[in-house]
């Protein structure tokens, strides 16, 4: 399970938590404009948007988790258990496969009303990469510095929502988890009054009491009103370095410590915490075995060639 988030200071910050058992081995990749794109359905980008993010290469092509392009927009894809529903290819659809999406947005579009018209013609199709790589159940966000959406390929066909509150999770559908919202509308970071019982004389015992009733445990849900409260509330400072530190602050709200959920496979926990100025095209990320913010800026690197590039960081 994931969480993904945005955070407005003087600069557009994106990223998210990646929630799994195992790693897959990801490193900050960079694809530049000349790197040829190919696609399972559509015709090939021979010549488009340098894109950086975390991912995996494979078959020198690369799979991103979450990424930026060089015009700031951001993209992450999520687990949609449960939900997602996948295609055939239809004609006068662009056909896109779920680990072709990040992609198919990145390295033509500018903004995410651009992504809008660009996937309102979209078809996920039922394809995966490789037999190494199942067919994930996937939803996405895409944010720019004024707006977010979400694309959601479900049996009604690709929804597109726009999302006022910047934050994804997974399952359900989002129409659900933004109708859950309300019943946390009472919740504050100030102190609560009593509006009880005028006849009884109830008095706060603990700092944070505005909050009680704030989901703690790590479904989706309750991940999704959590990360919302926090982020809507969390102080905006001005200043590259308190901006970072202050989004993996909001992060670490809904990060995962191993053991708190067992699975077949193991323990789900925060594989790493990604942090994109976008503005600037910046990555920064931890990982759970270390604290250590690393960075990697893509005007750092050659855009311009036709290789993919591993960062170094």
């Amino acid at each position: 399970m994931c969480t993904a988030l945005n955070f407005k200071s003087n600069d557009h910050y994106f990223g998210r938590n990646l929630d799994w058992e195992n790693s897959y081995g990801e490193r900050v990749v960079i694809t530049p404009q000349n790197f040829p794109i190919y696609f399972r359905e559509e015709t090939p980008l021979l010549n488009h948007f340098a894109i950086m993010g975390m991912g995996i290469v494979s078959e020198n092509y690369p799979l991103y988790f979450d990424a930026v392009n060089e015009k700031g927009l951001c993209v992450a894809g999520l687990n949609f258990p449960g939900n997602a529903v996948y295609n055939v290819p239809i004609d006068g659809k662009y056909n896109v496969a779920p680990f072709e999406v990040i992609l198919w947005i990145l390295s033509q579009c500018k903004t995410a009303d651009e992504a809008k018209m660009l996937m309102s013609r979209a078809n996920i199709i039922d394809i995966r990469f490789n037999r190494k790589y199942g067919l994930t159940p996937m939803h996405w966000i895409v944010s720019d510095s004024n707006k977010s959406v979400v694309f959601e390929p479900t049996y009604n066909g690709l929804m597109v929502y726009d999302n006022p509150t910047g934050v994804l999770t997974n399952s359900p559908e989002f129409p659900m988890q933004m109708h859950n919202l309300n019943n946390y509308m009472s919740l504050s970071p100030t102190d609560p009054q009593n509006t009880f019982s005028p006849e009884l004389q109830l008095e706060k015992y603990s700092r944070g009491m505005g909050a009680l009733g704030l989901p703690g445990d790590y479904s989706s849900q309750s991940r999704f009103v959590r990360g919302v409260f926090v982020s809507q509330n969390a102080v905006v400072y001005e200043g590259e370095e308190k901006c970072v530190n202050q989004f993996f602050h909001i992060l670490s709200a809904v990060e995962m410590p191993k053991g708190c959920i067992v699975t077949e496979n193991g323990y789900e926990h925060t594989i790493y915490s990604s942090c994109i100025n976008a503005d600037k095209r910046i990555y920064y990320y931890t990982t759970y075995e270390s604290n250590r913010i690393y960075k990697a800026e893509l005007e750092k690197y050659d855009i311009n060639t036709d290789k993919l590039t591993v960062a170094e960081v």
